[in-house]
């Protein structure tokens, strides 16, 4: 496996086709394996981004704190069957000067746009950097971030993008936890406190499965749990599909998560 560091090197020792690109913040895990996977299974070559997006943090958000370990991340990464880690700095990304940034207005409202502002501009704006650099043909995205995935979606359909988005379904713990690198953060107490959340979703497809209510069977099971802060419980159609997505705090811990009700699930 090879580790490039700057845009020039990317497009110098990058192919000009045959490319799955996984983009992550790095504390790799089992959700990124199987992005991972999917990417081996469809392309030639697999990179693997990792950059800890500063303009995706909100004030007072984790990311000072948010873990890093490269070298942890890159023995993952090889073993997982990554050809290429792309690990730029900051100020590769966004050299001085930098003024351009990227907003996609529907697919970023409400849920976690609200309650993130300013969040999905640093996300379409780095991905379509990273679209830009690497030239990928397909991009894996994992389902606990749908609505991410759908703001990336739209991008490439917007500016007419010559690559395809892979949606690859959401990796979980044995209790049901999505995977994801801030589960690290949580305590013994919180960790236990957060299997409510994907309790609570699946109370509300088998709600859904009755023809009873989902949001009031999700909301009931969430909100029996003390130890959430919940923050919101909604339905949105995203991709073609309905999805019951919540978030909640479990401390100082912010978790999200989701089920699809309605359409093909992925």
């Amino acid at each position: 496996m090879r580790t490039l560091r700057t845009i020039a090197e990317a497009r110098e020792a990058l192919p000009r086709e045959g490319i799955g690109l996984v983009p992550t913040m790095g504390a790799l895990h089992a959700g990124h394996v199987a992005l991972f996977a999917a990417a081996r299974r469809e392309n030639g070559v697999v990179v693997a981004s990792i950059f800890v997006n500063p303009a995706q943090f909100g004030e007072g958000e984790d990311f000072e704190r948010y873990p890093r370990d490269e070298e942890a991340d890159a023995a993952a990464a090889e073993a997982a069957g990554v050809d290429v880690l792309f690990v730029p700095a900051t100020e590769e990304m966004y050299p001085p000067g930098f003024d351009t940034w990227v907003k996609v207005k529907g697919a970023s409202a409400e849920l976690e746009g609200d309650a993130r502002p300013g969040h999905f501009r640093g996300v379409a704006t780095v991905c379509l950097k990273l679209f830009n650099i690497v030239r990928p043909d397909r991009a894996y995205f994992g389902q606990k971030d749908a609505q991410q995935a759908a703001v990336v979606e739209r991008l490439v359909a917007d500016l007419d993008l010559d690559l395809e988005i892979r949606v690859v379904p959401t990796v979980r713990e044995e209790d049901g936890l999505a995977v994801s690198s801030r589960n690290a953060y949580l305590s013994a107490e919180e960790r236990e406190a957060a299997a409510a959340l994907p309790k609570a979703l699946r109370a509300g497809e088998e709600a859904q499965g009755r023809g009873a209510d989902p949001l009031e069977a999700a909301r009931a099971v969430l909100g029996a749990e003390s130890r959430l802060e919940p923050e919101y419980v909604e339905l949105a159609k995203l991709d073609g599909r309905v999805y019951l997505l919540a978030a909640a705090r479990a401390g100082r811990t912010r978790l999200i998560d989701n089920i699809v009700l309605e359409g093909d699930p992925l």
